[in-house]
């Protein structure tokens, strides 16, 4: 199991690697710089609003789903047309309430069509990642590794073109950035759908059965309310800074432009999740030990999350002003780019830490224990946002992300060791501790020997280092990866 976890995830971490970080730096991040004013701005806010009703929009679908059919594969078949009819229906209602949250908020003409679009793009995800969800819990992983970058592989193909075409690059309009998000995600959805037919047998039907929707409604519900609460503590912040802050509009685009880089970095940890979830699923149902899936999974992602938060704090300034042209304008703000991408990168390994052990719990199905944490997150969320935002602006929310991130991570992490009774290793949480100082150490080190080099020379030297010092503290070893490779 062991080695059939590490080749999947290593294969799914490739594709990803060669995919995803030419759309965040190349089309995501010039498609900021390009279009006028405070649009891109807008477009943050609005995806923000969308994304606090995926409660309405997956209403745990995805997560019930995933486990169920990893448990029982033989179900898939039968459960499928319930789902996507009650997908369908889910939608419909999803599209309603957002749209009249937008109108409440204040949101119209311009601003609200593209708020339709923005709407559509998250619905058709979310198609997406059911259909995708039936394709992992069958134990596909590098199928679903597959598709899991194919929306992106076609909007950089796309956005690439308008971006570098002359006649359309000097026009280019965040409308069309979404028109093309929602193209690209339909058609991943058909070619999903038409590997799903091919691969489980199942056929594009619908069963409108209003006890059966209202069942799978009802037994979702725990997984809904926990995305729903996560959604709030996770994406209100931009939200609340365009709505509150003088400047809100430019706020909301600091904050985009440094959580864009925290999001890249966390869909390494996202990928762990995707296929722990099922894997998980599968081994509690059958009684088997996750403890070793569970120290591997942190010995890969917890190492490389200290080396890459500490490297964000350190060289922030660098980072944002290399990729971002309007970062200099801001220097001396309370809220500058560099600031808030610090404070908000300083929260990835606990970004990492939940994915492994919130994941454990939710396989598990503790979900009374999660939505219990989640809502804990909400009111630390919610109380320190509306307290900070307006006196510190975009810093004020990553400060409130990285409170509320430690302080979950830290929760999950103990309720899943006492849940699913996994000991405690002294001597191995000390290792990382260990670990972590010593590159604390080392980035003030190497930026102090280092001081007249380029900080790019500065940051290849740390990451060397850091790398060479894994295999030191046998997070990763030599034989390991020999065995996997064999």
């Amino acid at each position: 199991m062991r080695r059939f976890f590490v080749k999947n995830i290593l294969f799914v971490i490739a594709v990803n690697i060669l995919v995803k970080p030419i759309w965040v730096f190349f089309i995501d991040r010039n498609v900021q710089n390009t279009v006028m004013g405070g649009s891109y701005g807008t477009y943050q806010a609005l995806l923000s609003l969308s994304i606090i009703f995926q409660i309405v929009l997956d209403f745990g679908i995805t997560s019930y789903n995933t486990r169920t059919v990893a448990q029982n594969p033989d179900k898939l078949q039968t459960l499928f047309p319930s789902m996507l009819s009650a997908r369908v229906v889910l939608i419909l209602v999803y599209m309603l309430l957002a749209l009249s949250l937008g109108w409440i908020l204040g949101y119209r003409g311009a601003e609200l069509t593209l708020l339709v679009g923005v709407l559509l793009i998250q619905a058709l995800n979310a198609l997406v990642s059911f259909l995708r969800s039936n394709i992992a819990a069958l134990q596909k992983f590098k199928t679903d590794g597959v598709l899991s970058v194919t929306d992106r592989f076609l909007m950089i193909l796309i956005c690439g073109f308008l971006l570098t075409y002359p006649p359309t690059a000097h026009h280019f309009r965040i409308e069309w950035f979404v028109i093309t998000q929602v193209v690209c995600y339909f058609i991943t959805a058909v070619v999903s759908y038409f590997i799903l037919r091919r691969i489980g047998n199942v056929k594009l039907k619908f069963a409108f059965h209003g006890p059966t929707i209202f069942k799978i409604v009802r037994q979702s519900f725990p997984y809904a309310l926990l995305i729903f609460q996560m959604s709030i503590y996770n994406r209100a912040d931009v939200m609340i800074m365009e709505r509150m802050c003088v400047d809100g509009k430019n706020q909301a685009s600091i904050w985009a432009a440094a959580f864009r880089l925290l999001d890249q970095a966390n869909m390494f940890g996202l990928m762990f999740a995707t296929i722990l979830l099922p894997l998980f699923g599968r081994m509690l149902s059958q009684k088997q030990d996750v403890q070793h899936i569970v120290k591997l999974c942190v010995n890969m992602l917890l190492p490389a999350s200290f080396v890459v938060a500490i490297a964000g704090i350190f060289f922030s300034g660098d980072i944002m002003h290399l990729l971002y042209h309007k970062s200099q304008l801001y220097g001396t703000m309370p809220g500058n780019y560099s600031m808030v991408f610090a404070v908000l990168i300083a929260s990835f390994p606990a970004w990492c830490m939940m994915y492994v052990y919130s994941t454990l719990l939710t396989a598990n199905g503790s979900l009374k224990i999660l939505n219990v944490i989640a809502f804990a997150g909400v009111v630390i969320n919610l109380s320190l946002n509306f307290y900070l935002i307006p006196r510190y602006e975009a810093l004020g929310g990553a400060i409130t992300s990285f409170i509320t991130q430690t302080a979950l991570a830290i929760t999950f992490l103990v309720f899943a060791s006492r849940v699913v009774k996994l000991p405690f290793n002294a001597r191995w949480a000390f290792s990382h501790i260990g670990y972590l100082a010593l590159v604390l150490c080392l980035a003030y080190a190497v930026t102090s020997v280092l001081h007249s080099a380029s900080w790019l020379l500065q940051l290849g030297a740390f990451g060397g280092i850091c790398v060479a010092l894994m295999f030191v503290f046998r997070f990763v070893s030599v034989s390991s990866i020999k065995q996997i490779s064999s």
